[in-house]
C-alpha cells in the first residue's frame, strides 16, 4: 500500500515529500500535470485534482494513507469535504489533514472557518486522522526581501498581540512523521491534533527588531494599515482572496495567534526537538540574500 500526498508540488506538499524520503514507504504525489511535475526521486506522480472526485477515486487505488491539503481556492471547503468522502469510501486507513491554527475561533475568516468545518466532519464521522493546525508560515516573509533591504521596513501588518509563526520545514516533518506512523499501523489509529507553531509569540515590532539584528541595519515595523494591504494584494490575487487575507490579519491584530506552552511541548515531543525559531530563519535568509 502507499501514501498519497495532495498539494504535492506546492510549498507544503514539497516539504512533506522531502521529509518522507528515506522512510521506506511507497509515496505517490497527486498532480494535475504528472508529465512536468518536479518530484523527489522515487515518488510516483499520479494524475488527479481535488476538484474532480473521479480522478481522486482513481488516484486512491492502492493507497492506504492520505495527506490532505486542500488548495486555497473559493471552493476549498467543498473540495476538502468531497476528498474525505472519497477517501472514506476507498477504505483509506489513515488521514493527515492540514488545517489551520485558531480555525475554531476566527469565525469571520473564510479559509479558517472552512478548515474548522472540515475538522468537524472528521470528528463527526470518526475518521482515523491527524489534524495539523499550522500558524502563519515563517517563510511567507521571504516576500518581504525587497522592502526589508531597500526600504528598511517589515511590511506584514501582524499587529501587537503576538503570533507564533511556524517554519514550513517543521510542518513537512510533522506531517511525514504522522503519515508514516499511520501507514505502518496494522489497524486504523485514533484521532490526534497538533498545533504547528514556533517557540516565540512575536509582534510586528519584535520581528522588525529581529530583522535589524539579522541585516545589520535599522528596520522599522510598517504599521497596521489593512486597507492598503488589501489594495496591494488585489493586484496579485483575486479580490475574494485579498479580502480573506485582510480579515485574517485583522484577527491577528485584535486577538493575536499565540501558542500555549502545552502547544509547544506537544509539538516538541512529536518532532523530538524544539520547533525552529523566526530568528534562526531570519539569520539564514540574511546570509543567503547577502550571497545573491
Amino acid at each position: 500500500m502507499a501514501i498519497l500526498v495532495t498539494g504535492s508540488t506546492g510549498t507544503i506538499g514539497s516539504q512533506v515529500l522531502a521529509h518522507l524520503q528515506g522512510k521506506n514507504v511507497e509515496v505517490r504525489a497527486l498532480t494535475r500535470s504528472p508529465e512536468t511535475a518536479q518530484l523527489p526521486s522515487g515518488v510516483k506522480a499520479v494524475r488527479g485534482d481535488l476538484a474532480d472526485p473521479d480522478s481522486l477515486r482513481s488516484a486512491l487505488e492502492g493507497v492506504s494513507t492520505l495527506f490532505l491539503l486542500a488548495p486555497n481556492v473559493a471552493d476549498e471547503l467543498t473540495q476538502a469535504m468531497l476528498a474525505l468522502t472519497v477517501a472514506r469510501e476507498a477504505g483509506v486507513k489513515g488521514i493527515v489533514y492540514l488545517s489551520v491554527f485558531k480555525g475554531e475561533t476566527y469565525h469571520d475568516v473564510p479559509h479558517f472557518a472552512g478548515k474548522h468545518t472540515v475538522e468537524q466532519m472528521i470528528e463527526a464521522l470518526d475518521l482515523p486522522a491527524t489534524i495539523l493546525r499550522p500558524a502563519y508560515f515563517i517563510q511567507n516573509d521571504l516576500r518581504q526581501k525587497d522592502v526589508l533591504r531597500n526600504v528598511g521596513v517589515y511590511g506584514a501588518p501582524i499587529g501587537s498581540k503576538g503570533i507564533s509563526m511556524v517554519d514550513i520545514r517543521d510542518i513537512g516533518e510533522a506531517a511525514a512523521i504522522e503519515l508514516v506512523r499511520r501507514e505502518r499501523a496494522a489497524t486504523p489509529l485514533g484521532r490526534e491534533t497538533y498545533a504547528l507553531v514556533g517557540p516565540d509569540s512575536l509582534t510586528g515590532e519584535d520581528i522588525a527588531t529581529i530583522w535589524s539584528e539579522a541585516l545589520g541595519r535599522a528596520i522599522r515595523y510598517g504599521g497596521d494599515d489593512l486597507v492598503v494591504m488589501e489594495q496591494r494584494l488585489k493586484s496579485m490575487t483575486p479580490a475574494w482572496h485579498a479580502l480573506d487575507l485582510r480579515l485574517m490579519f485583522s484577527r491577528y491584530q485584535t486577538d493575536g495567534a499565540a501558542a500555549t506552552a502545552d502547544d509547544i511541548a506537544h509539538l516538541t515531543k512529536l518532532l523530538g526537538r524544539a520547533p525552529r525559531s523566526y530568528a534562526a530563519f531570519a539569520r539564514d535568509a540574511a546570509t543567503q540574500w547577502a550571497k545573491g
